[in-house]
């Protein structure tokens, strides 16, 4: 489904528009499955999105289910910014080990990173901060898996299961490998978009968004990724 933002002029915020002007609005039938987010800018405009691309959309509108179906549990807006990196276990890793972890998918980082031009070392590197290698990672915000991949970004490269780690890999370093290139192989910025969104970085001047999370986030890869990487050098002859 495509983002759809609606605003409305300052009165709105106190009244809100009709359920059914909206649903005209955004293209969704009264009795349409997806949910309604909104939120009031500085200006006091208030958006509606039946996809909310925006960390400050919250739920307006939770969607009438269709009949014969229970209705899902609410609750908050998917974040597609700014994502909790403390992760919680959905069941339990292969070995206690991350070491022993790590090797378990040697084959499967290597193939990853050759299929969209990454460097194993980052790739690995990026595994180790999201996930520590548990392909049963969950963090608070709803990523999965070894690349802790969010829910929305999962179904947009392909990955039906996100802790089958084959498919999360290969998804996670796709995205990966799309935000070097959309960032011109700026590797800060790509990885703090993988961390904190494209739009968050878009929208603070293509620059690392100040999020402590982020700002710890992506020096946290870097340092892993050029340790790993001056493990793979020859030592230095001496004469």
């Amino acid at each position: 489904m495509s983002a759809i933002c609606v605003r409305h002029a300052r009165r709105a915020v106190r009244s809100g528009p009709t359920l059914a002007v909206l649903c005209v609005l955004l293209g969704l039938s009264p009795r349409s499955e997806a949910d309604i987010y909104s939120y009031a800018d500085r200006q006091g405009v208030a958006h509606y999105s039946n996809v909310p691309s925006d960390s400050r959309y919250v739920l307006f509108l939770m969607a009438l289910p269709a009949p014969g179906v229970e209705p899902a549990p609410a609750g908050p807006a998917p974040q597609t910014d700014r994502r909790a990196r403390e992760t919680d276990h959905a069941g339990p890793a292969p070995h206690t080990d991350r070491r022993a972890r790590e090797t378990d998918y040697e084959g499967l980082i290597d193939r990853a990173a050759r299929r969209h031009a990454l460097e194993p070392a980052l790739l690995r590197s990026v595994i180790s901060v999201e996930s520590a290698f548990n392909p049963r990672a969950v963090s608070r915000a709803g990523a999965q898996g070894l690349m802790q991949l969010l829910p929305q970004t999962a179904r947009r490269y392909g990955v039906d299961n996100a802790f089958d780690p084959e498919q999360n890999v290969l998804g996670g370093a796709r995205y990966l490998s799309d935000l070097l290139k959309r960032y011109g192989n700026n590797l800060e910025l790509a990885l703090a978009a993988y961390n904190a969104g494209e739009g968050a970085v878009d929208r603070h001047g293509r620059q690392v968004p100040p999020y402590p999370e982020t700002r710890a986030y992506v020096p946290a890869v870097l340092r892993q990724y050029r340790e790993r990487i001056n493990r793979l050098q020859p030592p230095s002859r001496v004469d």
